[in-house]
């Protein structure tokens, strides 16, 4: 692994890490053990998956799944990843409520992370805040520091949400989808980005926050 894509992933983890301790209330036990082990798992499942999207196989040439930089499906990681969250947590009906600020913080430092990087610029801009790249004339977009901010301001309104099942993870949903897709057409792409898995994202995070109050209702009704 590259030393600057090491440095990102540790933003990612501390930044997670300080979300925890800022929004602690009905955490799970070992909740920073717990976002460690789904987002290695994710990981793993993301670049297995682009491996084998892209015509190499892990099997014949098992050296590439560590070679990062070289892709990761978002969409299999993502769903990996709440995945491996769901099933951890499944006895406790709070757990992704509360974990979600903390993981939008985290996602925000990943994006951050650009700059460790040297990775945050995207399409051309005349806004006074874009920059260049080395070497270049032409000002760009900061665009992983939009979707970091996206992020981070998306973190502190989900935590703000009152408690009721899967509000906020579903609202967490929404939040890290959208702020993907708005910033999606500032990326530099040939086939346009993963934009279908972000609109896939929002809409699961919408049925989430109506499939709440009907699960809480279902429960009620259930005979004890």
């Amino acid at each position: 692994m590259e030393f600057t894509l090491l440095w990102a992933v540790l933003t990612a983890v501390a930044l997670g890490w300080v979300g925890l301790r800022i929004w602690d209330e009905r955490l799970p036990e070992d909740p920073f053990d717990l976002l460690i082990g789904a987002a290695l798992v994710a990981l793993v499942v993301g670049r297995l998956t682009a491996m084998v999207s892209q015509g190499v196989s892990p099997i014949t040439n098992p050296g590439d799944i560590i070679v990062i930089r070289g892709g990761v499906h978002t969409g299999a990681a993502a769903i990996t990843f709440l995945t491996a969250l769901l099933w951890k947590t499944r006895e406790d009906r709070t757990a992704l409520d509360a974990l979600a600020p903390a993981i939008l913080l985290a996602l925000a430092g990943w994006h951050a992370g650009c700059l460790w990087r040297d990775a945050c610029l995207g399409a051309p801009s005349d806004l006074p805040w874009a920059w260049a790249l080395p070497g270049s004339t032409v000002n760009r977009h900061p665009v992983e520091i939009y979707a970091a901010i996206g992020l981070a301001l998306g973190g502190w309104l989900v935590a703000s949400l009152p408690w009721r099942i899967w509000l906020r993870a579903g609202s967490a949903l929404v939040v890290a989808s959208g702020v993907r897709l708005l910033t999606e057409t500032m990326r530099p792409s040939i086939t346009g980005g993963p934009t279908r898995w972000y609109v896939a994202g929002m809409i699961a995070g919408v049925i989430l926050v109506i499939a709440g109050p009907r699960l809480i209702r279902s429960r009620s009704r259930a005979p004890t």
